[in-house]
């Protein structure tokens, strides 16, 4: 039976996790797998892998061939590397103290690694955590600026609307106080009426007199 060791895919779109199975290569993709080694979830920083290690060794060593992306899983868990180890101390090319402290040497380094890695990582986050809160609070700032100035200029332009309405008005009183006046002057004053004089008597006329009787 030849036999395969591969991903398959669960979860949901966009969030997507694996279980690395050892299955018949002959087998449907959704079909029953022969064991379950593990899992692998590229959505973590680095990526979370869970894997038996022995058990995958074990497969390999059956003939078991991995997928592209499980052989990478395996160099990188070292089960690859402890084969290859395996392998030379069959052919007494080293001895199993000397594979083992091989890849302890191997495991301790890679620690180390992903140590280092997580750590730049968490620093690196915290540090564009405090670049994003400062750039806010830059925006922020900026905003409350424009707002205040925008506010004052408002104000600023109602008390000089407040202060030439009132100068208009001003004005327009003191001319219409000053036309007033003009108009007054302007007007002709009512006559006085005259005093008639006492006309004088006209002399009257005196009768002729009766002629003296003869």
């Amino acid at each position: 039976m030849s036999v395969k060791i591969r991903l398959s895919r669960h979860g949901k779109k966009g969030f997507a996790f694996f279980h690395i199975l050892v299955t018949d290569s002959r087998a449907p993709r959704d079909s029953r797998f022969i064991e379950l080694l593990g899992s692998y979830n590229p959505n973590s920083n680095p990526a979370t892998i869970v894997l038996d290690s022995e058990r995958a060794l074990y497969w390999l060593n059956q003939g078991a061939q991995p997928s592209t992306t499980c052989r990478r899983i395996l160099s990188y868990k070292g089960v690859l590397l402890k084969k290859h180890l395996q392998e030379g101390v069959a052919k007494k090319a080293l001895t199993q103290e000397q594979a083992d402290a091989k890849f302890n040497a191997w495991v301790s380094e890679k620690d180390a690694k992903v140590a280092k890695k997580v750590e730049s990582i968490k620093s690196g986050k915290e540090t564009a955590e405090k670049n994003a809160a400062a750039a806010e609070n830059k925006v922020n700032v900026a905003r409350a600026e424009a707002l205040a100035k925008k506010k004052a200029e408002a104000e600023a332009a109602k008390a000089k609307a407040e202060a030439e309405k009132a100068e208009a008005e001003k004005k327009a009183a003191e001319e219409a106080k000053a036309a007033a006046e003009k108009s007054a002057e302007a007007a002709p004053k009512a006559e006085e009426p005259k005093a008639e004089a006492p006309k004088a008597e006209a002399p009257k006329a005196e009768a002729p007199k009766a002629e003296e009787a003869k």
